[in-house]
């Protein structure tokens, strides 16, 4: 098996988080390969921290819930619980923002970050989910907190056409809830040489209701949305050698919910839906356009010893956000952003002796990413912001006595971003009057850095491996937020500095007697200048830049005592502190938006005959009390008290023959009434909702 490297810059902790619940057998660790690391890698190699959902498991959430917000939560141990809602905010990972690829093509916007990067893909088409936890620049810009690349699907059938056909049916005990599903699948080999991928995927939700069966509110709502997903994939081998592949995969969600929104009061009383929306001539809600395009060449053997790969890349993206009247005359607002790029990776084995193995890993990355915030009627939020950033890379690997694996690298960072002029927006303060508008003139921005990582894995036996690692990442997250919010009438005023992320990670992972797996992961990532919001005396958001240290611990078991049964979960907590007056004083705690509760994860999975396969999943919250209220009992934003919860999941699936399966997820099977975090710590009455009730999903699945 090929080598090769975890993170080119970043080599953050890996805990496979490969859950076993849905094969129900324990999955040789050994056997579990990455590829977001852009190259195959044995895991017993790698001195971090990753979760890998796989196939199965991902189909098993699907019949449960198509939001892929909510298949994460119930997946990844370090990441913040799901809003329900279009939007991913509070959704970090170990207290960061994360950075959101689709075969590494990048999908989030941290030059103005959208907060619906999560929601670009249907769960149908992706094979696996990697998830590289702890500060990572492996892929650039906006992974202070890690890597989420969805893997998409590959042609492994050497027939000329195979397939998987699914449709579904969605709803809640009570009326007009009723949704529907259907996806296509195809793939196969035209000729000895030439392979393909072919998807559609259509969604149609009906209304999303409270466990009372009272419409949700509409603010960011997946209710009523039609959502589409296509992907083409067409791969050519040249040679034994040599490989190329080109593919398409795009994404749209637009919604006609038209509920009106019925304020409620914080922690007394749900903002739901209820009548009908403003009769506006308003964008429909959701992703109109997600487009991905990407062309790969692979060549194993290069010249001595060294394989090349290249991907070039562009992503067309916009996302539109509900009707405000907190502008001057009102309006929507959008995120559209545009990249294109190229990825250079060459690997050179410089020795292959029996028990021990070197190479070296070494190319460069360019990325141009133009991305601004405009309302529908051409206003600009945020100016043109562009951005162009190119950096080389070299990682030395080792592999010594089949047991020590050392890694070390350095990446250099080269950002420069051209922003345009523009005037900022009048808006509504809490108070009734309007902030003016101001002229900024723009100007270029230029970033550079020397960022570095090095790991150590020792695989003392097989109950016993330990890891250990240093990592960084380097973005400049938010810049547009930070502009659109201008005092000033130049950007050379600002404070734009980039966030440089210093991430220490130290674990053990290992198998017990083939029937149990375990990890516990421990970390600190550090910062000179975070970036967190906070709420303004006139309740307006801003941004606090301020030295931050972010600890925490993680970990997971998971046990097959026998063929039919297995069972396990995880467990993680973490804590963050700033220094507000940068005088090393690290007494204050950074808010709750991002600093989630604990979380543990457990499931049980039982197959009391061979066809039919029966599980329960569950998530539990815990109570998240950091902070106290003001002189007035109030909370601020990022600051409220989060009550516990617990949440549980059933799904089933039963095997009729070889090509036909019927599958039946309940979500929230006991109907519990309880509100995502995000209602209770961002403290304001418009954000306090419920979430959904029980939903039920039903599929039927036939493969060819």
């Amino acid at each position: 098996m090929k080598k090769a490297l975890l993170s080119v810059a970043c080599l953050g902790t890996v805990a496979a988080y490969a859950q076993t619940k849905d094969s129900l057998q324990t999955r040789e660790v050994d056997e579990v390969v990455l590829t977001a690391s852009r190259k195959k890698e044995n895991i017993k190699e790698v001195p971090s921290s990753v979760t890998i959902v796989g196939e199965k498991q991902i189909q098993s959430q699907l019949t449960v819930n198509s939001d892929i917000t909510s298949i994460l939560q119930y997946t990844v141990p370090s990441l913040a619980t799901s809003s329900g809602q279009t939007s991913n905010t509070g959704q970090t990972l170990r207290g960061r923002q994360v950075l959101v690829l689709i075969d590494g093509i990048p999908q989030s916007t941290p030059l103005r970050n959208g907060a619906r990067d999560l929601r670009v893909i249907d769960p149908s088409v992706i094979e696996r989910i990697e998830v590289i936890k702890g500060a990572s620049s492996i892929y650039g810009n906006g992974a202070d907190g890690g890597i989420i690349n969805y893997i998409t699907r590959r042609s492994q059938s050497d027939k000329k056409i195979s397939g998987i056909s699914q449709i579904g049916i969605t709803g809640q005990p009570y009326g007009g809830t009723l949704g529907f599903r259907a996806s296509q699948l195809l793939s196969g080999k035209i000729t000895q040489n030439f392979d393909y991928v072919a998807s559609l995927a259509y969604e149609r939700t009906g209304y999303m209701k409270d466990a009372d069966g009272v419409n949700l509110s509409p603010t960011y709502s997946p209710a009523k949305m039609d959502n589409y997903n296509g992907m083409l994939k067409l791969g050519y081998n040249i040679n034994d050698n040599q490989r190329i592949e080109a593919s398409y995969i795009g994404y749209a969600s637009k919604s006609d919910l038209d509920l009106g929104l019925k304020t409620g009061k914080y922690g007394i009383t749900p903002t739901i839906g209820e009548g009908r929306g403003l009769n506006l001539d308003t964008t429909p809600q959701g992703t109109p356009r997600n487009h991905n395009y990407k062309l790969s060449y692979d060549n194993k053997n290069l010249f001595w010893n060294t394989s090349l790969n290249v991907n070039l890349y562009y992503q067309d993206f916009r996302t539109v956000y509900g009707y405000s009247d907190t502008f001057f005359n009102g309006g929507q607002s959008n995120v559209i952003s545009k990249k294109k790029g190229a990825r250079i990776n060459l690997d050179t084995q410089l020795w292959n002796a029996q028990n021990s193995q070197g190479e070296i890993i070494y190319g460069a990355d360019i990325l141009n990413d133009q991305t601004v915030q405009k309302l529908e009627d051409g206003r600009y939020w945020t100016p043109d912001m562009d951005m162009t950033n190119i950096a080389p890379f070299l990682l030395v690997k080792v592999d010594l006595l089949k047991k020590l694996t050392i890694k070390g690298g350095l990446r250099y960072e080269n950002m420069k971003v051209k922003v345009g002029d523009f005037n900022t927006l009048s808006t509504l303060k809490a108070d009734g009057t309007f902030t003016k508008s101001i002229f900024v003139q723009g100007g270029d921005l230029e970033y550079n850095a020397l960022v570095g990582n090095i790991g150590i894995r020792y695989n003392f036996e097989p109950y016993i491996n330990l890891f250990g690692s240093f990592s960084q990442a380097y973005s400049i997250n938010e810049l547009g937020r930070i502009l659109r919010t201008s005092t000033s009438d130049t950007i050379t005023n600002l404070e734009t500095k980039p966030i440089i992320v210093n991430n220490y990670e130290f674990g053990a992972t290992g198998q017990i007697a083939k029937w149990l797996n375990y990890e516990i992961t421990s970390y600190v990532s550090t910062s000179k200048l975070g970036a967190t919001f906070i709420q303004s005396p006139d309740r307006a958001l801003t941004i606090q830049r301020a030295p931050e240290v972010v600890y925490g611990v993680e970990g997971y078991v998971h046990f097959t005592p026998k063929k039919w049964i297995n069972f396990g979960g995880s467990y993680s907590w973490m804590e963050g502190v700033t220094s507000l007056k940068d005088d090393g004083d690290y007494s204050a705690k950074i808010n709750n938006s991002r600093i989630s509760a604990p979380k543990i994860l457990a499931y049980l999975q039982i197959r009391p005959i061979q066809s039919l396969s029966v599980g329960l999943d569950m998530l539990h919250a815990f109570k998240q009390d950091r902070f106290d209220p003001n002189a007035k009992g109030l909370y601020v934003y990022g600051e409220g008290e989060v009550p516990a919860y617990t949440v549980f999941n059933f799904k089933s699936t039963y095997e009729v023959n070889t090509n036909w399966r019927l599958s039946l997820g309940i979500e929230n099977v006991f109907n519990k009434m309880y509100q995502p975090a995000i209602a209770w710590w961002a403290a304001r009455d418009s954000d306090f909702t419920n979430s959904s009730g029980m939903r039920g999903t039903f599929m039927i699945e036939y493969k060819f």
